[in-house]
């Protein structure tokens, strides 16, 4: 938390917004140009991440705006700070029922309580470790049991367009496989490529192999001319160019609240396994206690795939499961509620408007002035190393991969986009061995063009001296 005589300077600083020291910087003014984003479009911040300096550069500071997916930095410090970095969701797996002759004589349950990379490999194990209990059949139901989380309506292509893109899946406290497929295209020499996919689902009709073209790879993806209108068959009217060699293709799923469904049955069939009856969603007995649980990867390992790939739909899981292990039921309300009270007492401060943690949402507001006070706060905490890891570098890893500039390695930040919305926040390495804050976000029709601005907002807070 930062001190009383710290806090004081903080809000005279920031309290009217203005901008500090000098203007910014003419490399930054040039590409805003460049990109017809107006000043007052935008907001930036650079200060120390130790909060012992006025800040070096402060514009519009205390004006909330959007933040996009920066809005997953308050989710997964919080729930490092709150759940600790080694916390790891279990998935309990419940047997009604004698097995005789290798045939369970009842229900097998599977209860969700949100563990984010439930993904097919860890799906296909916990149906081992059901087979290592001597079950090769099942005489009743495999029931999955949903309800840690309350629903979360969801239109998969409302803010980006992209309703196939995994990573834009509901929340569900029995989130399998991102409730998405992978096809993957081998191509052979006789003009067909094979196509495989993962995992086998139930009662999907999906075509064996596809005719290959020649022709560079280019967008191979709408060579194929894929049609998943009709769930139940997945049809390839195109063709697939040879060129590209094997590749491989995530496809969310076009039924989702039929997928959990499907790909266990599928799966348990394809391993070998019998059903007698069905596989259906319920709840499980109260007085059945669990044959054994399965446990997913720690939270520091979680954290780092929702900031570095800026996963909403596991971001969204890690915002349930904080109501779901302090007040027993996975709620938006319910988690919305706890970060508001995890702020005031942690940053002694109002908190922001929280929605959804994954920043897919128009509803999330939030200044750089409380932006810049939970980095701080990460900053001076012993979960530090595990947030700092978990951001993307610039131009090396994640989501800043491609970002440009003269000092390439030396950012960590946390980026952010929606229609209309840009922005990053993170820490930067100046050269004279001091780590800085930075925020720079754009609410604007132009804010795609925000990239440039970044990149020169790096280069200008590593340099220093």
């Amino acid at each position: 938390m930062l001190l009383p005589s710290r806090l004081a300077l903080w809000l005279a600083l920031l309290s009217t917004g203005s901008t500090l020291a000098q203007g910014l910087p003419a490399e930054a003014e040039a590409a805003l140009a460049r990109a017809r984003l107006p000043a007052s479009a935008i907001t930036v911040l650079v200060v120390d991440a130790d909060g012992k300096a006025a800040p070096r550069l402060a514009h519009r500071t205390g004006v909330p705006v959007n933040p996009a997916s920066v809005a997953k930095l308050a989710t997964t410090i919080a729930a490092l700070d709150l759940l600790g970095p080694a916390f790891a969701w279990s998935t309990p797996v419940y047997v009604d029922g004698p097995v005789q002759g290798g045939t369970l004589q009842g229900n097998l349950y599977i209860r969700g309580q949100g563990d984010p990379k439930l993904v097919v490999e860890r799906l296909w194990l916990l149906l081992r470790r059901v087979q290592g209990l001597g079950i090769r059949a099942i005489a009743g139901d495999i029931v999955l049991d949903h309800s840690a989380f309350e629903t979360v309506a969801q239109d998969p292509g409302a803010f980006d367009g992209e309703p196939l893109r995994p990573y834009n899946a509901a929340p569900d406290a029995l989130l399998l496989n991102f409730k998405s497929i992978v096809m993957t295209f081998s191509p052979d020499r006789n003009g067909q490529a094979a196509v495989h996919v993962e995992p086998p689902l139930a009662g999907v009709q999906l075509p064996a192999s596809v005719a290959t073209a020649a022709g560079d790879c280019g967008d191979w993806r709408a060579a194929l001319k894929a049609d998943f209108s009709d769930p139940l068959r997945i049809r390839l009217a195109g063709a697939y160019p040879q060129s590209c060699g094997e590749r491989s293709w995530p496809v969310a799923y076009a039924d989702p609240r039929g997928y959990a469904a499907r790909a266990v049955a599928g799966l348990w069939l394809d391993m070998g396994g019998k059903l007698a009856g069905q596989v259906r969603d319920g709840r499980v007995p109260a007085q059945l206690k669990p044959a054994f649980e399965v446990q997913s990867p720690t939270l520091t390992e979680v954290v780092r795939d929702i900031n570095k790939f800026s996963n909403n739909v596991m971001a969204q899981q890690l915002f349930l499961t904080l109501s779901l292990q302090r007040k027993g039921s996975g709620t938006l309300e319910g988690s919305r509620e706890l970060l508001r009270q995890w702020w005031r007492e942690r940053l002694d401060a109002e908190p922001p408007v929280f929605d959804n943690g994954s920043g897919l949402s128009r509803e999330e507001r939030i200044t750089a002035a409380q932006l810049a006070r939970l980095l701080q706060y990460a900053w001076a905490s012993p979960l530090m190393p595990e947030l700092v890891s978990s951001l993307p570098i610039s131009g090396t890893d994640g989501t800043l991969r491609r970002t440009r500039g003269t000092v390439a390695g030396r950012a960590h930040l946390k980026t952010g986009s929606l229609r209309d919305v840009s922005g990053v926040a993170g820490y930067v390495d100046g050269a004279s061995g001091r780590r800085y804050v930075l925020v720079a976000i754009a609410n604007h029709a132009n804010a795609s063009g925000l990239r440039p601005v970044i990149e020169a907002m790096i280069d200008w807070t590593a340099r220093d001296q």
